[in-house]
């Protein structure tokens, strides 16, 4: 498979994804210390949402563009502020054009000290994500394999940050090499915040998924979860799964207020589950 994430740019799964992303980012941006963000698996950094890829299949009309007109109620629409204003920031004009990574998504909050470093080895979305960066010196891309990316590349000199670790999942093996390499990176970086994306669909899976973190070594882990009962938006995706080591301390309370109000916003009343639990050993 030749993965492509504008087939998918600003579907439920990345909304439910940027968010978790941008709750861990504010509670960084807390404290004068500089930070680095680490993108595994970068992509584009921007997306055509009239383009081709996204036309085929827009996911985004039930994603992202469900969730720039949604009223969330408070506390939820002030959590989720932060996430919808740098999408609004990308489309300056009002209408929904634009969807922006996640290398775009954490740029526009860095502050001057702060850094950014993303990876993406795909030639063409390298290609489009250096151009995406360039004059930016709180950030750079690098095209180089995301897994050898993560080994390389902490702990950062600032030891202090959020790794994101994004893969494609194109391969039947994935799971089991987002755990090997997540616990490499945690025993180099014990400290640092990492952020994994996992797509929901089968149940197995994520079972094994499951199975291998808690025989990981590593000490604390969020599962956070939020599945619909019926989602079709891409072939056999159910839900957003996130993993969060060394979580900020409010993380989870933030995300028991976000999910149920995302699951209303997305698919207004229909079936869904949260799950969010520590993993801790």
């Amino acid at each position: 498979m030749n993965y492509r994430h504008a087939f998918h740019a600003g579907n439920f799964a990345d909304v439910v994804k940027h968010t978790v992303l941008f709750r861990i980012v504010a509670h960084l941006l807390k404290k004068p210390a500089p930070f680095r963000i680490i993108e595994t698996h970068a992509g584009a950094g921007r997306y055509d949402l009239g383009g081709p890829e996204a036309q085929r299949s827009p996911e985004w009309k039930d994603g992202i563009a469900r969730a720039l007109t949604h009223a969330f109620e408070p506390p939820a629409a002030a959590l989720m502020a932060g996430y919808l204003d740098a999408v609004r920031a990308c489309n300056p004009a009002g209408s929904l054009s634009v969807y922006p990574g996640s290398p775009l998504l954490v740029r526009s909050v860095l502050r001057d000290d702060d850094r950014l470093l993303a990876c993406e080895l795909e030639p063409h979305a390298a290609t489009a994500l250096t151009r995406q960066l360039r004059g930016d010196r709180r950030a750079k891309a690098v095209a180089i394999d995301g897994w050898t990316a993560l080994s390389a590349f902490v702990p950062p000199k600032e030891r202090r940050g959020l790794v994101l670790i994004d893969p494609p999942f194109e391969h039947p093996d994935e799971y089991a090499v987002l755990v090997e390499g997540l616990s490499a990176a945690w025993r180099k970086w014990p400290t640092g915040i990492y952020l994994a994306w996992y797509p929901i669909k089968e149940p197995e899976p994520v079972a094994g998924l499951i199975r291998r973190l808690h025989g990981s070594g590593i000490t604390r882990l969020l599962r956070a979860e939020l599945v619909g009962a019926g989602r079709t938006d891409a072939p056999g995706l159910r839900g957003s799964g996130q993993i969060v080591v060394n979580p900020p301390w409010n993380l989870q309370d933030e995300l028991q207020i976000l999910f149920p109000a995302l699951a209303k916003c997305l698919w207004a009343g229909e079936t869904h589950a949260v799950r969010l639990e520590m993993l801790s050993r």
